[in-house]
C-alpha cells in the first residue's frame, strides 16, 4: 500500500521533531557537563585566596612556588600518579601531563632545590590532610569536596 503525500510528510514531520528532541537532550547534557568541573583545587579553609591563577598552581604544584602570598608555607598534597584523578587533574586542571609534573618533582629534589610534595592514598584521605594542615592545598573530584575545605576558583 503506497502511503499517501500527507502521511508520508507527516512522517517526515515527526521524524524530524524526533531528532531535534534527541539533539537538544544530547547538547543540553554535553553543556552542563563541560561547565561542572571534574576536579576542584581545594585548600585550608584559612587560605584568604578565592582564586588562583593556572600559572601560579602550576608554580605551587610544581613545587617552584613555597609560599602564599600572606607567606604562610605552602604544603603540597597529591594522589599517587597512577590514580585516574591525578591524571584528570594534571590533564584538565594544570593542562600538563602527570608525567611533566613528575618531571619537575624530581628536578627540584636532585637538584637540591626542593622536595616531593606529600603522597595521600585516597580523596578521603586528601580532604583531611588539607583541612586540616595551615598552608595546605591539595584536589578532589567536585562531587567529593566537603565544607571544612576552601574551593579555589582557576583563573
Amino acid at each position: 500500500m503506497e502511503k499517501t503525500p500527507a502521511i508520508k510528510f507527516a512522517t517526515s514531520l515527526f521524524q524530524l521533531t524526533l531528532l531535534w528532541i534527541l539533539a537538544s537532550g544530547l547538547f543540553a547534557g554535553f553543556a552542563r557537563a563541560q561547565s561542572e568541573p571534574a576536579m576542584l583545587v581545594i585548600a585550608h579553609p584559612t587560605i584568604a585566596e578565592d582564586s588562583i591563577p593556572r600559572a601560579t598552581l602550576r608554580a605551587i604544584l610544581g613545587m617552584r612556588l613555597q609560599r602564599w602570598p600572606g607567606e604562610t608555607p605552602v604544603k603540597v598534597f597529591v594522589l599517587a600518579d597512577e590514580t585516574p584523578e591525578h591524571a584528570t587533574f594534571s590533564k584538565s586542571v594544570l593542562q600538563v601531563f602527570p608525567q611533566q609534573l613528575r618531571m619537575a618533582w624530581d628536578r627540584q629534589v636532585f637538584s637540591g632545590q626542593g622536595q616531593y610534595p606529600e603522597m595521600v592514598a585516597s580523596p578521603q584521605e586528601m580532604l583531611a590532610r588539607v583541612a586540616s594542615t595551615p598552608g595546605a592545598i591539595g584536589y578532589v573530584k567536585a562531587s567529593e569536596v566537603t565544607p571544612n575545605v576552601r574551593v579555589l576558583k582557576i583563573r
